[in-house]
């Protein structure tokens, strides 16, 4: 039987590009890959075909030869990958093999990892409700890592050095290879002695047990910007975790929670509250002093003011964080019903409904005798 033609073999047209080769082998040699295929002939026999297919069109004097003569330009070049392991297939078995052997493929190595930056923190600070309108300070302790002062962080005991780690001999890596049917496979994977460092420390240091670091609280002091809310992080850069093989520190969170307020509500940069009058305050009206966040300010009820009515205090509000001026102070007005009225008062109030023509001793309907006499008629 003679040899299917390559470009059908990777399910492209001829003349595609290079990416679109590229693309089409790496969907086909993870899906027909021996690993997810175990005791799969079919797909051994695929994974072949794959790569003889790939190694030709990804060739370009291969895939001339091959685009003009067919599979006689390329006889006995193709379909024998060598001992060596898949050599001139680069990055994309990098790609690929990494995924199945939770390493890298490598004919090469890789370079040992460099400096990286420490983890961040987070912490929450609680304030009152005036001190997220108007902003504040803060001194707040952390606990993080510093440098082992005994050790300078190094991890060593003074007077002694890291050593060039045995295991790896100081590339932070561990390499071993991997014979299957299709070749020789690398993998690689972290030094445990040394956690990919590529040092070891022979005289650990007492003080911090050779880790060079130690927890220490410090003290830092936040200032807190005028109108944040619950739900605010402040970042702080650099305040964070030390960094590792001498990269940055991490960066420090500081979450806001405000505590609620007694007579405020906040939506927004707004800030609602209710306010009660009387009786004989909403009916001639008064100037009643309203409490706001920059102290009481002098306000006049209108008479006639029905409960419900809201007023607006404009820039009584909280500052925008952004610093775009302030919101607004709504104000509720509810009229309170007097209580426990002795019989003069009763009389005075009685005399007066008798003035307006209201009835007060006639019972109005409630809603459910409304729906009755509407169901009886």
């Amino acid at each position: 039987m003679g040899k299917r033609d390559y470009y059908e073999i990777l399910g492209v047209q001829k003349g595609a590009s290079e990416q679109e080769i590229k693309k089409a082998f790496r969907q086909l040699a993870k899906k027909y890959h021996p690993d997810l295929n175990p005791d799969n002939k079919e797909a051994e026999v695929k994974f072949k075909e794959i790569n003889e297919a790939y190694e030709v069109l990804s060739n370009p004097e291969k895939k001339k030869r091959y685009d003009q003569f067919g599979h006689a330009g390329v006889n006995g070049q193709a379909g024998g990958f060598n001992a060596q392991g898949f050599e001139g297939f680069g990055d994309i078995f990098g790609d690929i093999f990494g995924d199945f052997f939770g390493g890298g493929f490598s004919s090469q190595g890789r370079r040992r990892a460099g400096p990286k930056k420490g983890a961040d923190l987070k912490y929450r600070v609680t304030i009152s409700f005036e001190e997220a309108a108007f902003g504040t300070d803060k001194k707040i302790e952390v606990t993080r890592s510093e440098d082992c002062k005994e050790c300078n962080g190094t991890g060593a005991k003074p007077g002694t050095s890291k050593k060039t780690c045995s295991k790896c001999g100081g590339s932070g890596e561990v390499r071993y290879s991997q014979n299957t049917p299709f070749g020789q496979f690398v993998n690689v994977k972290t030094c445990e002695a040394c956690n990919g460092s590529g040092e070891e420390v022979e005289s650990p240091c007492q003080s911090c047990s050779g880790t060079g670091k130690q927890k220490k609280t410090k003290k830092i002091s936040i200032k807190i910007p005028a109108g944040v809310d619950t739900g605010s992080v402040i970042p702080l850069r650099g305040e964070g975790e030390l960094g590792e093989k001498g990269g940055p520190r991490g960066d420090l969170y500081i979450y806001i929670n405000v505590l609620p307020h007694k007579i405020f509500k906040r939506e927004g940069n707004d800030i609602i509250c209710e306010y009660p009058i009387t009786f004989v305050q909403a009916t001639l009206g008064d100037e009643v002093e309203v409490p706001t966040l920059d102290g009481k300010v002098k306000y006049k009820i209108p008479e006639g003011t029905q409960t419900g009515t809201v007023f607006r205090l404009k820039n009584k509000g909280i500052q925008s964080l952004r610093g775009y001026g302030r919101g607004d102070q709504y104000v509720k007005v509810n009229i309170e019903v007097p209580k426990n009225l002795n019989n003069t008062q009763k009389d005075i109030l009685r005399e007066f409904a008798k003035e307006t023509g209201v009835k007060v001793y006639e019972q109005k309907k409630g809603f459910f005798d409304k729906v009755k006499d509407m169901f009886d008629k």
